[in-house]
């Protein structure tokens, strides 16, 4: 038997066949990461975002959200600091009268080492509080009489407590030296803010827990840049006050 000779174009189809097969394996090499990106979750991504905000300093890596803190820092001290010296003039009682003189210490001192840390890091400063510490600051000052303690204990406990939380969060996660010792400051100051507020016996506990739930914090987020070569700077003693006594039990209606 003669043997059948081979069919024309065969060995061809089998090289191409081939090619193909290579060049779809390497296609999907090349896809499969950027798929695999893409089904990554939402939280993976806004990490990626993070780290592209942050930036180098002598001092350690600068986060937005470090960024943001120094930034609130600031806004605090522009609102409860004239809050504090209306206490001080309008209190009826000594313990809303020491809760003022509180505020106007500790955010003299805090607000002092805030600016020195924004200098040292190239962080811009804002000149006026927002929009809602604005309005806050118009409710005391049309409030009188029992009406403003209980208005000034109750609204200053609300933004200390959310001030609070942010302090935590940027303590237990910053790297950066400075942004950590400011935290430090205002960790110990916010706290000695709420004690004393408290103090007062014009906090309703129940009401604020539902303002903390239901309502989150308005600050405008800074604006990102790039911070300076800059030198060291001493750490700024946080100052330490005696609570003041608690007021009298406030009449029924003062504790709505």
């Amino acid at each position: 038997m003669r043997p059948r000779p081979p069919v024309k174009g065969r060995g061809m189809f089998n090289g191409t066949g081939l090619i193909i097969a290579g060049l779809a394996a390497t296609a999907a090499a090349l896809l499969f990461p950027i798929l695999s990106y893409a089904d990554r979750p939402a939280d993976a991504a806004s990490a990626s975002l993070l780290s592209a905000q942050t930036v180098t300093t002598p001092y350690g890596p600068l986060s937005a959200q470090d960024r943001d803190f120094v930034t609130k820092v600031r806004l605090a001290g522009l609102w409860e600091l004239p809050a504090g010296e209306m206490a001080e003039r309008k209190g009826t009682t000594q313990a809303v009268r020491d809760a003022g003189r509180h505020l106007v210490d500790g955010h003299t001192s805090l607000d002092s080492h805030d600016r020195t840390v924004a200098t040292q890091l190239g962080v811009p400063l804002p000149n006026e509080p927002n929009a809602q510490q604005k309005q806050w600051l118009a409710t005391l000052r049309a409030a009188r009489g029992q009406e403003f303690d209980r208005r000034f204990a109750g609204i200053l406990r609300l933004a200390h407590g959310r001030v609070f939380s942010l302090v935590a969060q940027v303590r237990a996660g910053t790297q950066n030296a400075l942004v950590r010792d400011l935290a430090d400051d205002a960790n110990t100051t916010v706290l000695d803010h709420i004690k004393v507020l408290e103090a007062t016996g014009y906090v309703d506990f129940s009401a604020l827990a539902r303002d903390l739930a239901a309502s989150p914090s308005a600050v405008p987020d800074p604006p990102s840049v790039d911070p300076s070569a800059a030198v060291p700077v001493e750490p700024s003693p946080s100052a330490t006050y005696p609570l003041p006594p608690a007021a009298s039990t406030p009449p029924p209606s003062a504790a709505r």
